[in-house]
């Protein structure tokens, strides 16, 4: 049976990101503002034409999925690579609420779109705070480390858009905002789990210790529908 998690954009639309989602059928698409993700029920070609006839020209979209995918005519690849996907497994330890950390709202979204243009951590648009729950850590009144949650494919939340200013790292801010979202998911009954490149070694170490486990390989595809 697949899991899950082999297709976890198209779980999450459906159920916990489903009032972000647009589309029908086999094929959906999280509101344009908020990111550029989209689910295929199966990942066939026919759920790829059925994506295209619902998505306006240059459109870029970001997939997951287990397997290589065979890109039907009117499509353009721009980006497809294999990431690594990590699910956080239960530790003793009681994680203890980090007063220091700061709930983001939408006054700061304009120091959030700085600090995610500058590091990369993934893609970050004018709305996408409302995936929910981003805290961040300000020094000297600007933000400098940030983290939040992204896809939700019941019963499991991504940590995501995990970033540390250049000239902050080193100051375990990127722990302790990962810890935190355990504890927010968790507390929720939801089972935390993350993505990253397969050779940002150092956040794979960090997060090995956090308590996440490698599952598998996921594929990442970013494709824009061609000009008609």
């Amino acid at each position: 049976m697949t899991h899950i998690l082999d297709n976890p954009i198209w779980h999450a639309l459906i159920t916990g990101n489903k009032p972000l989602a647009y589309g029908s059928g086999n094929a959906r698409y999280l509101k344009r503002d908020v990111g550029i993700f989209a689910g295929l029920k199966t990942n066939s070609d026919s759920d790829l034409t059925d994506l295209h006839a619902l998505m306006p020209p240059k459109s870029l979209i970001v997939l997951f999925t287990a397997d290589e995918l065979t890109i039907p005519t009117g499509w353009r690849v721009e980006l497809t690579k294999p990431i690594l996907q990590m699910v956080y497994q239960p530790q003793q330890a009681q994680l203890v609420k980090d007063i220091d950390l700061v709930r983001l709202r939408d006054q700061d979204i304009p120091a959030m779109l700085e600090l995610t243009a500058l590091t990369k951590p993934g893609p970050f648009l004018p709305r996408t705070i409302e995936l929910g729950n981003y805290e961040g850590i300000f020094q000297d009144n600007k933000l400098v480390a940030m983290a939040g949650q992204r896809l939700q494919p019941d019963p499991y939340t991504e940590i995501s858009a995990v970033c540390t200013h250049p000239d902050h790292t080193g100051k375990g801010y990127a722990a302790r905002l990962v810890r935190s979202q355990i504890g927010h998911i968790t507390a929720a009954a939801h089972i935390p789990f993350l993505h990253l490149d397969l050779d940002n070694t150092a956040a794979r170490k960090l997060y090995e210790k956090l308590g996440f486990q490698t599952r598998r390989h996921i594929r990442v595809y970013v494709l824009e529908k061609e000009q008609p």
